[in-house]
């Protein structure tokens, strides 16, 4: 049996290092993996990203780790999606052409549109700090979620060129505005929480956001 509180699966397109870092620093145990029976034996899983999301899609088909990411999420295991990590849980993809995703959270990956507001360009990708909020500004949205204790209105880190766009309104927990594009930065659908943002390269607010990932592994261990 595998004691690892967090598989962090390594597809060759993630920042594996900064995570396992920010996993260990609330003080779980950590192995980065492309290993599906790892995967699954674990407490909880990440699936982090950057880049192209064809190319990730054809590199977890290669290692075959489609079928272990979906056995994850049905079997009610938390699955963590960070930046890529978050598009490739949706249906589709028009990055780069169409490409089918994991289709665990319904809704579509779509490019940032070319944006001059009052002589500004907003450049894509989009790369710095940006503030979240609650779906129609409600911080109740927030509780019992990995959010818990962040205040709305925070800046978080992002570096992207798509948003994702649920099919579901109940699958957004945050909302990011970037020049006239209201979008959703987080989502989640039972067990998946996912970001847009890299909580662990947002200093205190996204340690917050782990500290409530590993006293939700702890909780689910106790059950």
């Amino acid at each position: 049996m595998n004691n690892i509180d967090v598989a962090i699966i390594d597809y060759g397109l993630g920042n594996l290092f900064s995570i396992k870092h920010a996993c260990e620093h609330v003080g779980l145990s950590v192995q980065i993996t492309d290993q599906s029976d790892a995967i699954l034996s674990a407490r909880s899983v990440i699936l982090p990203g950057v880049g192209a999301f064809g190319d990730a899609i054809d590199s977890l088909n290669r290692l075959d780790l489609v079928s272990p990411i979906k056995d994850v999420a049905a079997k009610g295991t938390p699955l963590l999606g960070i930046c890529l990590g978050q598009q490739l849980l949706f249906t589709e993809s028009e990055e780069f052409g169409t490409h089918k995703g994991l289709d665990l959270i319904s809704g579509q990956v779509q490019y940032f549109p070319v944006q001059k507001i009052d002589g500004r360009t907003y450049k894509v990708p989009q790369v710095g700090w940006n503030a979240i909020t609650p779906p129609n500004n409600n911080p109740e949205t927030w509780k019992g979620t990995l959010l818990e204790g962040v205040t709305p209105g925070t800046n978080m880190y992002f570096v992207h060129s798509c948003h994702v766009v649920p099919d579901a309104d109940d699958a957004v927990l945050t909302r990011t505005t970037y020049g006239n594009v209201d979008f959703c930065s987080a989502s989640h659908n039972k067990n998946i929480t996912a970001f847009q943002f890299h909580p662990e390269r947002s200093g205190t607010d996204g340690l917050i956001v782990y500290t409530n990932f590993a006293n939700l592994i702890r909780s689910s261990e106790a059950l």
